[in-house]
């Protein structure tokens, strides 16, 4: 490994299987340099080893990568427990329920099956902040660890845990109030093929609901396939089908979750975050007054938390960066538009089971439908384009960019903006556009995704 790349990105270390940086050869590197980390840091008995907890969502090469890790873990001198799959807040929890010095989770969240990725949690079920990252990679360029590794009875083991399920069952029921139940509720469930296929049924059916199940056959290959998270039109169409109370469409590690209401229309992560704010501020529960989201957030939701006297506070894309504002300033609500909720007296991430369980709450306790809450919140019209890109250079330094920018916002005035990102998790450069007129902010987002794809692609 002489060429030294950058292995994390927004959210770990993701790419395609089998290629830079998703290779057994890196997980290996990995998981040992992981495994190091912690053993210099871990307090108490030295003749104790550390554990690692790993867990995955339900790709074909999560095999692959979950015994790379692994042994690398292993060589080490470390113990790794192996959950199997699992959603990622499950192994952010039981990271910290079963003591462990760290978790890591295989996935690569939304991403089609081909790709992969690396999450890691602390002991505390917090992500690895982005200075522990930037350790590990130096530590698995620069830091020689063969002299280190022990013989003998040193070296660590692997162990299947087979509880890890029932045991976040148990903790994703006891967010949901204990006067309540689902009973007379009908769902329409999507697990996108991915990590909870098992476990988010077996939740909602034990809280008394009646679930009609899609998206729970993966075979390794359908995992985020037209389903789940990024394709919520098709739990839509079933709500309306078997007239249901409600949708709820997970991605493939189900940290996030998109609703769609009884009239079959979607409720995505803002609308969440609004009704959520808005019980919570009612109740007194609503620390500081202030909702975290990002830039992605379309402006309606600062609109609608203002007329109740709560503030918002916008961060970079990606929930590890509203976590990190939840926690320096105290706050306990934040959240994306993509379905990332995070409730701080509950979670240290976005746990999809979680949200769709706070706002059933809210619809159980207030006896309003999903389309009533929904509408607290109205959308600020707003386009969003995913440019491929095969290169990547500075935004500022794209020609005639800055200036297409400027001009657009001219013509919005203080009704619009032009929000511009290469995303953390993929090849690709987002463009949204917000604007009281759909047409004009359409040309616009246009506009500048062909100059966009001129430079970039």
């Amino acid at each position: 490994m002489s060429e030294r790349k950058k292995l994390f990105g927004t959210d770990g270390i993701r790419g395609t299987a089998n290629q830079f940086p998703m290779t057994t050869e890196i997980a290996m590197q990995v998981g040992r340099s992981i495994a190091y980390k912690v053993k210099t840091e871990k307090p108490g008995a030295k003749d104790k080893k550390p554990k690692i907890l790993i867990g995955k969502d339900t790709r074909l090469s999560g095999y692959m990568i979950e015994q790379a890790l692994s042994s690398g873990i292993n060589s080490m001198g470390v113990n790794v427990f192996l959950v199997g799959p699992l959603p990622t807040p499950g192994i952010a929890f039981l990271t910290q329920n079963m003591r462990a010095d760290a978790g890591v989770v295989i996935s690569a969240s939304h991403n089609l099956f081909q790709d992969n990725g690396i999450k890691i949690f602390g002991r505390d079920g917090f992500k690895l902040p982005t200075s522990e990252e930037k350790k590990l990679e130096d530590l698995i360029w620069n830091g020689d660890l063969s002299g280190r590794l022990p013989t003998a009875e040193g070296v660590g083991k692997t162990t299947r845990i087979d509880d890890a399920i029932g045991r976040y069952v148990v903790y994703v029921k006891n967010t949901f109030p204990k006067e309540l139940t689902l009973q007379g509720l009908r769902i329409v469930l999507d697990c996108a093929n991915g990590a909870a296929y098992k476990v988010a049924p077996w939740v909602f059916e034990e809280l008394g609901a009646e679930v009609v199940k899609l998206g729970v056959s993966p075979n390794g290959l359908n995992i985020n396939d037209k389903c789940g998270a990024l394709y919520p039109e098709g739990v839509s169409r079933a709500v309306l089908e078997y007239r249901a109370d409600i949708g709820i469409s997970l991605d493939g590690d189900a940290d996030r979750v998109i609703l769609s209401d009884e009239t079959g229309r979607i409720v995505n992560g803002d609308h969440v975050l609004a009704i959520c704010a808005a019980d919570m501020y009612e109740k007194g529960q609503l620390e500081k007054n202030t909702v975290v989201a990002t830039h992605m957030s379309n402006v309606g939701l600062d609109i609608f938390l203002k007329t109740k006297g709560i503030k918002l506070i916008y961060t970079d894309v990606g929930d590890k960066y509203v976590v990190d504002q939840l926690r320096q300033g105290g706050y306990v609500l934040g959240g994306e538009q993509s379905g990332h909720t995070i409730f701080m007296e509950n979670s240290t991430t976005g746990d999809g089971l979680v949200a769709a369980l706070r706002v059933l709450a809210v619809m159980a306790q207030s006896r309003r439908p999903l389309s009533e809450l929904r509408s607290l919140m109205q959308d600020v019209p707003q386009v969003l384009r995913n440019i491929r890109v095969s290169k990547r250079k500075k935004l500022e330094d794209i020609p005639g960019l800055k200036q297409m920018v400027n001009a657009i916002e001219t013509k919005l005035s203080d009704q619009g903006r032009v929000f511009l990102r290469f995303s953390g998790t993929e090849p690709v450069v987002r463009i949204l556009v917000e604007g009281p007129n759909r047409e004009e902010i359409d040309t616009a987002a246009e506009e500048l995704a062909q100059l966009l794809h001129r430079e970039l692609a």
